[in-house]
């Protein structure tokens, strides 16, 4: 799957990691070239994770894990403590998704959520291009019928991609739509169904309730389908963009994290943070503004890109 991507991953993963690894992890590199491996590093190295936005908690437990192994291990050199460092960080990423998108015989039905202005619209083009262009048969469905204009903006993506898109009017039911936009893939014969969800209803309507109906409507089809929910959220919000965020989390059962806008952050250290709060996977990252710009998040590609010499990227 996606194997055009293989050539450029690593690529993909330099330009999402460059902001912050020249804000933040080439002064890790720094720090761990400049003395002993005593407490005053351990300190300025606590300090350095925490402003990359890798979080409090998060951090304090990466850095523990670490000491005790440099302890354990009696590791004195200091590129062998940041091999250590990158090898925690990895092992914090990475987390199982449930299963891989779109790889069985059985349709993948994705409803994407999160908050409005995440850049949610924009993922669900570019993950309709990533499947397109891997071979799929895609089917969109505008389940955002409270959105001033959000109904237009995914049938021009669709158009500009060239998949259909199911819609009704502003303001009908989005769980109606859903409905309707996987009758349509099951009679189209689709491979991968994404419907695009309200990030914000209006006043009468509980958000939470309406993604929770929505999902009840995908679970009850009687055929033979893979249900899968993606969290949208934007890089560039930060240690912000959790709270809304774990609302999400915490009230609909998500498979994992479509993160936007990580080339566009000093602070990519966030991506340790949502892994560690939301206990849930990063799926893909959004690298630039253009269609091509999304890949599959590897956490040793993202790690190796951190700590990547300037002359290397």
């Amino acid at each position: 799957m996606f194997r055009f991507l293989e050539h450029n991953k690593h690529d993909q993963a330099e330009h999402a990691a460059k902001k912050t690894r020249a804000a933040w992890f080439g002064q890790i590199t720094d720090l761990f070239k400049s003395g002993s491996l005593g407490p005053e590093l351990w300190e300025m190295l606590e300090e350095l994770l925490i402003a990359s936005d890798v979080g409090i908690g998060p951090s304090q437990a990466i850095l523990e894990r670490l000491k005790r192994r440099v302890r354990q291990e009696r590791i004195s050199d200091s590129k062998e403590a940041v091999e250590l460092l990158k090898q925690e960080l990895v092992s914090t990423l990475t987390l199982k998704p449930e299963s891989n998108l779109a790889t069985e015989d059985t349709t993948t039905v994705i409803l994407m959520i999160g908050s409005n202005g995440v850049g949610k619209t924009t993922s669900i083009a570019k993950l309709t291009q990533l499947y397109v262009d891997s071979g799929k048969h895609v089917i969109l469905g505008a389940a955002d019928t409270f959105r001033a204009a959000a109904i237009e903006q995914l049938q021009v993506w669709g158009g500009r991609i060239g998949v259909d898109v199911v819609a009704h009017q502003s303001g009908s039911d989005p769980s109606a739509v859903a409905f309707d936009t996987i009758q349509a893939a099951r009679n189209r014969q689709a491979d991968v169904v994404i419907i695009d969800t309200a990030g914000r209803l209006h006043s009468k309507t509980n958000l939470m309730e309406e993604m929770k109906k929505i999902q009840r409507v995908v679970s009850k089809q009687n055929w033979d389908i893979k249900q899968q929910t993606i969290l949208a959220m934007d890089a560039t919000t930060g240690q912000n963009g959790l709270i809304q965020a774990r609302r999400f989390s915490e009230t609909v059962n998500c498979t994992g994290v479509f993160l936007s806008k990580l080339d566009g952050t000093a602070k990519g250290g966030v991506v340790v943070a949502i892994v560690d709060e939301l206990k849930l996977p990063v799926l893909y990252i959004g690298t630039g503004e253009q269609l091509e710009d999304i890949a599959p998040f590897d956490p040793k590609e993202f790690v190796d890109a951190l700590f990547a010499s300037p002359h290397m990227c």
